[in-house]
């Protein structure tokens, strides 16, 4: 990938739906239980939490796609293994992924563009979360939620073609038949 490809996939992971809609779920589950970030509870806070969600998404995005992959020189792709491979390597193989990438000779390397863009987007997050949400047990908690949402995206990524394929796709096939 070239740099500009690189920066218009952190740009495009930015604002992609699914992170909107991790960051929307994100964003009850905490609110709903008062959790970090500590705003409070009623509607405006819920907002406030929204808000915080997505930043914190869309910049761990773009650092770790945009900035560090061009700095590094590594690869932000996730590449699936496919339908070829048995289901429990696939799973494995997408867990490994998030501490290998390939860089951009296509060798395998330490996926120091994650764990960079993960850090610095979690500590750049400080700036507007609430001082009862910056201290280091809760910038730790939110380093292993961001690593179980690049867990989660990666099994998505491995998996949801395939799954896409077998229950929509054929079922749209069907209908159309079924309405000659």
């Amino acid at each position: 990938m070239t740099a500009a490809q690189k920066w218009h996939l952190g740009l495009r992971e930015a604002v992609d739906p699914f992170n909107i809609g991790n960051a929307v779920i994100t964003a009850a589950f905490s609110h709903y239980n008062n959790q970090t970030p500590r705003y409070g509870e009623g509607w405006p806070n819920y907002g406030k939490r929204l808000g915080a969600a997505v930043a914190d998404f869309a910049s761990q995005s773009f650092l770790s796609a945009g900035v560090f992959a061009t700095v590094l020189h590594q690869d932000p792709r996730y590449f699936r293994k496919g339908p070829g491979t048995g289901i429990l390597p696939r799973a494995l193989y997408s867990a490994s992924r998030l501490f290998v990438c390939r860089n951009d000779a296509g060798r395998s390397a330490f996926n120091a563009t994650n764990f960079l863009g993960m850090s610095v987007g979690i500590a750049a997050s400080n700036i507007y979360y609430p001082s009862a949400s910056r201290t280091g047990t809760v910038m730790a908690s939110r380093f292993e939620t961001s690593l179980f949402g690049g867990l989660t995206g990666n099994l998505l990524s491995e998996f949801w073609p395939d799954l896409e394929r077998k229950f929509f796709r054929k079922k749209s096939k069907d209908q159309a038949h079924r309405s000659r």
